[in-house]
């Protein structure tokens, strides 16, 4: 009877242990999430203080708060940056880009993998061995390609893009399309479903969060890149956020305050799209990369 209550004690000792450790891991780890979350806005805390600060101001102290509120930089920067015809360039090629890389991506990788062939395989190893290629390995003669075909202009940077991209988005869906039982196809084509409207009314809805994953890391870049515009449509008319925001780095004059201004009104949209969308973007690279 004492041994009973004995081991009773015991267990109950160890049990209290248990839930005072776990009660610490938790509490470390809420701890360096907020430590890791100030180190991640820190730098986007320093753009936004700076970006109301004249030039003067940024020049004597970076980390110091501003004088005032004012939004004359924020006003003189949206004059520069053309906002209103730069911004409809940018999300014309972001959003074409985006639709072909979805579509295109998602297709390909659901042919291969419901296909069982050797040929598929081999077709899905070369796919995904684009992810290896550097941009810069075929930078030129992609360039120099596009020109000799007179495509360098927005449909002709939708295309690029869409070329680089595939791999790591295909790369994607066919993890996720893994994970979808062939059971479903074949339902749907008892109930007289053809290929297309398989993959259209079955398939893609199941690949939403793997869908919004490649939307938002392909946005990310599609908005920011600078490298590619550049060589491509770098023309009169046809720039871009990031190629406008050069206007503001002279050879010999830096209009800090206006950058960091129009830095803002650049990053702001993209950073609210990751927030919003983040739990989808973890999900659907899981369920890409492990299934």
């Amino acid at each position: 009877m004492i041994e009973t209550r004995h081991s009773s004690t015991k267990k109950g000792n160890t049990k209290s242990r248990r839930q005072k450790k776990k009660k610490l891991q938790h509490s470390l780890l809420i701890v360096s999430g907020l430590l890791l979350a100030c180190l991640w806005f820190y730098p986007f805390f320093l753009i936004v203080i700076n970006s109301f600060k004249t030039k003067a101001e940024i020049f004597q102290s970076t980390l110091s708060l501003p004088g005032g509120l004012s939004f004359e930089n924020y006003q003189e920067a949206l004059e520069k940056l053309d906002f209103i015809r730069s911004l409809m360039n940018s999300l014309l090629i972001t959003v074409g880009s985006l639709i072909l890389v979805v579509f295109v991506s998602s297709m390909a990788a659901y042919a291969l993998s419901r296909n069982t062939s050797r040929l598929s395989s081999v077709l899905y190893f070369v796919v995904a061995i684009g992810l290896l290629i550097p941009f810069q390995g075929i930078m030129i003669p992609l360039i120099s390609l596009f020109g000799r075909m007179n495509l360098l202009n927005q449909p002709g940077l939708m295309i690029m893009y869409l070329g680089l991209a595939v791999s790591m988005s295909t790369f994607l869906y066919y993890g996720a399309l893994r994970g979808i039982p062939r059971s479903l196809d074949e339902a749907a084509i008892i109930d007289g479903a053809n290929t297309f409207q398989i993959y259209w009314k079955v398939i893609l809805p199941l690949l939403k969060p793997t869908t919004v994953t490649v939307i938002v890391l392909n946005t990310l870049w599609f908005w920011n890149d600078y490298l590619l515009p550049s060589l491509s449509i770098n023309k009169a008319g046809m720039y871009t956020i990031p190629l406008r925001m050069f206007y503001f780095f002279g050879e010999f004059n830096k209009q800090w305050h206006l950058a960091l201004a129009a830095l803002v009104i650049v990053v702001l949209p993209i950073i609210l799209l990751f927030v919003a969308l983040q739990k989808h973007v973890v999900k659907g690279i899981s369920d890409g990369a492990v299934k």
